[in-house]
């Protein structure tokens, strides 16, 4: 059985995004071409791979078994044809990644990066705002920075779109009563999290206030495990000892984060194809970094989420 590159690369480019669309932006494809593409890889494997109607896309129980393949496959063809052709791309590239995504699967795919691309030398800069990365990015600095952005800016290569939950440290038991004042632990402005955060607050009635301050991921982990008042993550981004607080707490929904791929149009443009590659074929598409498994209903009959590195 055989299962095209090109085939494979658009399923992942849509289990990623989970959007016809998107994918194709993503791919420089047309919608059509992304469609054929994953009518044929159907047909070859005999089973659906994804669930679509107008509204939506959703994978399949063997959709979700391909991801794990389809990473294998192209990773295997990469490997190969560097191999076989003697050829490597080559070169220096300097990659920009926040903090709080630098936890998570970016070593691997680092890792993975440079093991299939000896001849680059990768250049590495760990920021605390996404706003730095962008503006290092438009200056020259940063040939490729990966980071999180307001839902539906259209800005960069979109990896995947992500839920903000509010979290705690478990078994805080924190509640508010009305007119209580919730305590924050958010990122210096400007910060996108931080700004979803205070608008839903604002809008649905609820008093906050900000207990700390802090510049940078592991600052608000040690605030938010200090038990001081609770934080703001990306669903995917939410450590194994915190927790997403359930309805019955009595805040506000608070929208989505986009996390994207920005590159700079003077990058050396094949080192940059390569590394943006690599982070969108190993980017969990169903939303997770992490793995993760529900735990029982909390308190109200709400259930709390907890996800494992």
């Amino acid at each position: 059985m055989m299962f095209p590159p090109e085939q494979v690369r658009t399923f992942l480019a849509v289990a990623q995004s989970l959007s016809f669309s998107r994918a194709a932006a993503a791919l420089g494809l047309g919608q059509p071409t992304v469609s054929q593409h994953i009518r044929k890889l159907e047909q070859a494997v005999g089973r659906p791979l994804l669930v679509r109607d107008t509204r939506s896309v959703t994978l399949t129980v063997d959709g979700e078994a391909m991801v794990g393949f389809a990473r294998t496959i192209l990773t295997a063809h990469a490997q190969a044809a560097d191999y076989f052709t003697g050829a490597g791309v080559r070169g220096r590239l300097r990659f920009g990644v926040t903090d709080d995504l630098a936890l998570s699967q970016v070593p691997r795919i680092l890792r993975e990066f440079r093991h299939l691309n000896p001849g680059v030398t990768l250049d590495l800069t760990v920021a605390q705002q996404g706003v730095q990365l962008q503006r290092r990015v438009e200056s020259g600095h940063v040939d490729v920075a990966f980071l999180q952005t307001t839902a539906g800016e259209g800005r960069g290569r979109l990896v995947r779109r992500d839920r903000l939950v509010w979290a705690a440290v478990e078994g805080t038991g924190l509640r508010w009563d009305e007119g209580q004042r919730v305590p924050l632990i958010v990122y210096q402005a400007p910060s996108p999290s931080r700004a979803l955060a205070v608008q839903a607050l604002e809008q649905a009635g609820v008093k906050h206030r900000v207990v700390c301050t802090a510049r940078g991921v592991n600052a608000v982990l040690a605030a938010t495990r200090a038990g001081l008042g609770i934080a703001i993550f990306a669903r995917s981004l939410l450590p194994a000892d915190l927790v997403e607080l359930p309805k019955g707490a009595g805040l506000p929904e608070l929208g989505e984060l986009d996390l994207v791929l920005l590159t700079n149009p003077r990058a050396p443009s094949e080192l940059a194809e390569a590394l943006t590659s690599a982070i969108l074929a190993h980017a969990n598409p169903v939303g997770s970094i992490h793995d993760t498994r529900h735990r029982p209903e909390g308190p109200a009959g709400a259930e709390t989420r907890r996800t494992r590195p």
